[in-house]
């Protein structure tokens, strides 16, 4: 099997993101989704608005989150725009929040946990090509985050956010909590809706890329997250999720960082890398990659 190219670059610089994604050769065309997290109000480690905004105007991007199943200031519209904004996202380009004014189902076309049905927010439908532009990093239910994280959690909206984790067993984020006990459950349930994304823009409209800077053992929906212990990595970009995610998990396992142990065992703890084996399975992409420096 030929191996899939990711690109790397050791430059986290606003200079390298740019160069890495016109590394790919991989045009996004039409109304061009850059799918970032806003962060929780309070915290500090989401990539921020000066390091992507060359990237996002070069592809003429729209900046799109969803609305958190969690209490906080993401929760509902309104404090999410208020988020968005004290984060300085609107500075930089224009942003949607995809649910606001509803969601949608889209087929897995798969019948596993979450009954063929992934749920989106409704804006979806306003786009033709996604860039995942991911901060790859710790996550506290999913051990890590990266681009198949952001592609399922991220597009989901609310109720999707419950169905998710709470592994197709309730739409209610307020009932979601009593059915989380199932992590591989909830890591396969990911990956379903990976698979659905994909299958609903094509491969062709969708591309991905991981910073791997500020990495904490907490997802930037903390508002109060851990000091990263780890030195900053880089960027890996790639047309493959999976092989992604798979170079950035394995960019952590092989780090010589002494700093790594604490996001290495919450990942273990988690089995975290069973998002990876399960999208793999389900056809989202492979494994078997290649890195090309781009430095």
């Amino acid at each position: 099997m030929e191996k899939v190219k990711v690109y790397f670059t050791k430059n986290i610089s606003s200079e390298g993101l740019v160069k890495i994604y016109e590394a790919l050769n991989h045009d996004l065309k039409g109304n061009v989704a850059i799918k970032i997290s806003t962060g929780e109000l309070g915290g500090h480690n989401y990539l921020a608005p000066s390091l992507i905004k060359d990237l996002v105007k070069k592809l003429n991007g729209t900046i799109v989150e969803c609305n958190a199943a969690y209490a906080g200031k993401r929760m509902d519209s309104k404090d999410h725009w208020e988020t968005i904004n004290a984060h300085g996202f609107l500075d930089i380009a224009p942003c949607d929040i995809m649910d606001e004014e509803g969601e949608i189902s889209i087929p897995v076309n798969y019948n596993g946990h979450l009954k063929n049905e992934n749920i989106v927010g409704s804006h979806i439908k306003n786009y033709d090509s996604m860039l995942m532009l991911s901060h790859f990093k710790g996550h506290a239910m999913g051990g890590f985050g990266g681009a198949l994280k952001n592609m399922s959690i991220g597009v989901a909206s609310s109720n999707g956010k419950a169905w998710i984790h709470s592994v197709g067993i309730t739409k209610s984020p307020k009932e979601m909590w009593g059915h989380t006990n199932d992590q591989n459950g909830f890591l396969e349930s990911m990956a379903e809706a990976d698979k659905a994304v994909v299958d609903y823009f094509k491969e062709e409209n969708l591309a991905y890329i991981n910073v791997l800077n500020k990495i904490s053992i907490d997802c930037d929906c903390d508002s109060n997250p851990h000091e990263p212990e780890m030195n900053d990595i880089g960027i890996f970009a790639s047309i493959d999720p999976v092989a992604v995610d798979k170079c950035s998990y394995d960019a952590i396992i092989n780090s010589n960082d002494p700093g790594k142990e604490s996001l290495v065992n919450r990942m273990k703890e988690k089995n975290a890398y069973h998002i990876i084996e399960e999208a793999e399975r389900l056809g989202v992409g492979t494994t078997n990659y290649e890195i090309i420096n781009i430095d």
